[in-house]
């Protein structure tokens, strides 16, 4: 499916870090404006520009992961146009425990690599478009908590798409599920919850 969309990505670096601002995944030969969904998940995973610039001004043509294939299906069986993705955390890691060390660190304070953080308001209503559907679908993982906390708290989205944990507030499932059964119930179940099915 990934002929049929083009991802395009604003990738930047911050205090040694390799970060990405957002992504975007258009249907390729279609001309939108806006975007017609947005997400939110954990990270850029193994995102990175295809023109190999790690710090750019303007966004890039990027290369597509495993779990960008799961919106790109959603996008498809849904007749979604254009997604933009934010993240909980802009580090380029593919590595989840990786990034999990990372939000527990003494470090992770001093970088701004979240959207969510008051300090970067400006730019979440700069990316975030309103009145779209909203998917959640960063993960499970405690250490996600208080940037999940962050997140819901400045979008104040009443009905995201996404599966909810049960018996949490702030955990929703990623969209790459371990098994091809799992990730197609994520799908199906995002997919159930849409005003357009």
């Amino acid at each position: 499916m990934n002929a049929e969309f083009e991802y395009t990505g604003h990738f930047y670096e911050l205090d040694s870090f390799k970060l990405r601002k957002y992504l975007d995944i258009k249907r390729a030969g279609v001309i939108l404006d806006d975007p017609d969904l947005m997400v939110v998940m954990m990270n850029p995973g193994s995102s990175l520009p295809l023109d190999g610039i790690d710090n750019n001004v303007i966004p890039s043509e990027a290369r597509p992961d495993r779990t960008q294939d799961q919106i790109t299906i959603v996008m498809d069986r849904l007749g979604f146009n254009y997604a933009r993705i934010l993240n909980l955390s802009d580090l380029r890691t593919p590595n989840s425990k990786e990034l999990y060390r990372f939000l527990k660190s003494d470090i992770s304070s001093k970088v701004e690599h979240s959207i969510f953080l008051p300090s970067r308001q400006s730019e979440l209503k700069l990316y975030f478009v309103v009145d779209v559907p909203v998917i959640f679908g960063w993960g499970v993982d405690p250490a996600l908590v208080p940037l999940a906390r962050l997140a819901i708290q400045a979008l104040c989205i009443r009905n995201p798409l996404g599966i909810l944990k049960p018996k949490t507030k702030y955990s929703f499932y990623h969209p790459l599920q371990r098994g091809r059964a799992r990730q197609h119930w994520w799908v199906n179940s995002v997919i159930s919850q849409s005003p357009r099915t």
